[in-house]
Formats: structure tokens, C-alpha cells, sequence
């Protein structure tokens, strides 16, 4: 048997939008300008929900950021979608921070109180932000490192660019930019479009962080004192 022995397969969103279009009938030699700024739009628009599904666990990335004393607010970088684990370091070790709400924070009596932060709260504003609780004191040289999933990169189709996607997501971008498509220049074909898209999500979306998985009741309040 012989075998390319290559992994490069990575076709450029040009040629992904053509296979969408093959897959609602349209052949390359029919296609129009019109044809591609839809292609532009819908490639970003399906990249934004994919984003909002909370699965583009290959866009996650660490944020380190110093923290000073008395300052209880920081910025999140504007690409983050949402704020995944959060520590601290000590200089010298780690605690995980667990996250509380909006009304858990309005609750604390003393929200300025200074200390070794425990908590946080995302506020998830346009800017979004990271607020400590309690804030930071002067006892140690804080660090504060947390994990963001971000935005996909930008679809762009000029000069070949390719999606911003792993391998095995490929089929999954083409099935759902041609389910997008069919809405707009094949609407007898959409609901197989969707079965096709529904099926190649689910199958990628099995790709995941393989670890194990614990339940333990807490049977503690199960009971009076």
C-alpha cells in the first residue's frame, strides 16, 4: 500500500464555499459575485454562532495579568468570548478562583476589602471584565493567569485564506455554510442541507478534552445539624 505521507490537506475558504455550493447544486461556472459576498457573510455569521456554542475549545488561550494592590477590575481582551478557569499565584503557589454573579457581587457588604482573592465575576459587557473578590492586598506579589476561549479568526477570502478551523471540523464548516447557502439560493434543498449540517456538527463536536469525569453528592445538606 503506498500512502501520501503528508498532512496538508487544508483547502482555502474559497474552495470550501465552492464544495458548499456543489452540495445545493450550483457548479463554479454559475457563480457570481453576488454569490461570494454571501459566502463572506455567512462564513462569518456561522463562525459567530459556533462561537456563541461554546466549542471552539482550539481558539482557547492563557491571559497572564500582574495585579496591583487595591485594584479590583481588569480588562478582558476584546477577541475573549467567555472566561474559562481562573488562578492566582502567590509567587510561590497557586489557588483556583471560583467564579460568583453579578448579584453575589452587588451582595458583599465590604466589596473593597483587601485580601488573597478567592473570586471572580465577569462582566460580560462588550468590554468585558474580570473583577476580584477580595481584592488584592499588598502581602504577596500577585499574578493572576486565566483561561479565555476567543473569537474565530475572520473568514476572509481574498488571497486564498483559509478558516480558522482543525482538521477534523472541515466537513462540519462545508455542511453548515451550505445549510446557510441553501436558505438563500436553494430553499427546496434547506431541510437536507440541516440533516447534513446537524449530522457532521455532532460528529466533530465529539472531539473534546478526554478526561475523567466524577460525581460525588453532596449529601451534607441532605441532613439537619
Amino acid at each position: 500500500m503506498t500512502t501520501s505521507g503528508t498532512y496538508g490537506f487544508n483547502p482555502s475558504i474559497g474552495s470550501l464555499a465552492l464544495a458548499a455550493y456543489r452540495r445545493i447544486g450550483i457548479a463554479r461556472a454559475s457563480m457570481s459575485a453576488e454569490h461570494m459576498e454571501d459566502v463572506y457573510n455567512e462564513t462569518n455569521l456561522l463562525q459567530s454562532a459556533w462561537g456563541a456554542d461554546g466549542i471552539t475549545f482550539w481558539t482557547v488561550i492563557q491571559v497572564s495579568q500582574p495585579l496591583t494592590q487595591g485594584q479590583a477590575t481588569w480588562f478582558v481582551p476584546t477577541n475573549a468570548i467567555t472566561v474559562l478557569d481562573v488562578y492566582i499565584n502567590n509567587g510561590s503557589s497557586n489557588r483556583l478562583l471560583f467564579p460568583f454573579s453579578r448579584t453575589d457581587y452587588a451582595s458583599l457588604a465590604v466589596p473593597t476589602q483587601q485580601g488573597f482573592p478567592t473570586s471572580f465575576w465577569h462582566d460580560r459587557t462588550i468590554q468585558s471584565t474580570l473583577t476580584l473578590w477580595p481584592v488584592p492586598d499588598g502581602n504577596a506579589t500577585y499574578t493572576m493567569n486565566y483561561y479565555i476561549y476567543t473569537q474565530l479568526q475572520d473568514a476572509n477570502l481574498p488571497q486564498g485564506g483559509n478558516a480558522n478551523v482543525p482538521y477534523f471540523w472541515l466537513d462540519a464548516y462545508v455542511a453548515e455554510l451550505a445549510h446557510r447557502l441553501s436558505r438563500i439560493h436553494a430553499p427546496a434543498l434547506e431541510a437536507a442541507r440541516k440533516v447534513d449540517r446537524d449530522e457532521a456538527y455532532n460528529r466533530a463536536s465529539k472531539q473534546a478534552e478526554i478526561v475523567p469525569l466524577f460525581v460525588t453528592p453532596g449529601l451534607a445538606g441532605y441532613f439537619r445539624s
